[in-house]
């Protein structure tokens, strides 16, 4: 005996309706952002007797790939020279918009003293004039999912090779890892 199958458009409309539904919660999965740096400049030096400060602009263009905007807050990232502590650049507090890029720039000092420290090696790295800097930040912030604000906190490493007499960027691998807090009202 056959049994016959009739077609419900209630059942299509069901189907459709969580087959869309799947898609946007894969979707709205959570990616970590990317984070490059496009360039350095000098902006001023600073005589911090008997050494001299440098103070820079980094510009780092940073990319949302997320289909919510985010706001995050203030955060200090640590600019390291062969494991010591060189400086530091300041990150201010914004927002961005969902699925999008944007270039940060970001004002930062490098000490002089730390840097005398590592005179033999920096003299070095001058003559063959790539210099290896290692940076790392966490930035926290909230995601606005429907009427819930989702916190979270972004770890980024950064490995990168410049040139130090040009302050050109040679290479760089950047690493970010996104951290998702449950629901704060």
């Amino acid at each position: 005996m056959e049994k016959t199958v009739k077609w419900s458009w209630s059942s299509a409309l069901v189907g459709a309706a969580s087959a869309v539904a799947a898609s946007a919660i894969l979707s709205a999965k959570p990616k970590d952002p990317t984070f490059h740096l496009i360039s350095i400049s000098f902006t001023s030096f600073k005589l911090n007797l008997p050494l001299l400060d440098a103070d820079l602009l980094l510009t780092v263009h940073v990319t949302n790939p997320n289909i919510v905007p985010i706001n995050y807050s203030a955060a200090t990232m640590s600019i390291f020279y062969h494991g010591s502590l060189l400086g530091s650049a300041q990150v201010q507090a914004g927002s961005q918009p969902p699925r999008s890029c944007q270039l940060l720039r970001l004002p930062a000092r490098l000490n002089g003293l730390q840097m005398a420290q590592h005179a033999v090696t920096f003299v070095s790295d001058l003559a063959k004039r790539e210099m290896v800097i290692d940076a790392t930040v966490d930035i926290g912030g909230t995601a606005k999912v429907l009427w819930w604000d989702h916190s979270f906190v972004i770890h980024v490493d950064s490995h990168i090779t410049v040139d130090p007499v040009f302050l050109d960027v040679i290479d760089q691998e950047n690493t970010s890892e996104l951290e998702v807090f449950a629901a704060s009202a």
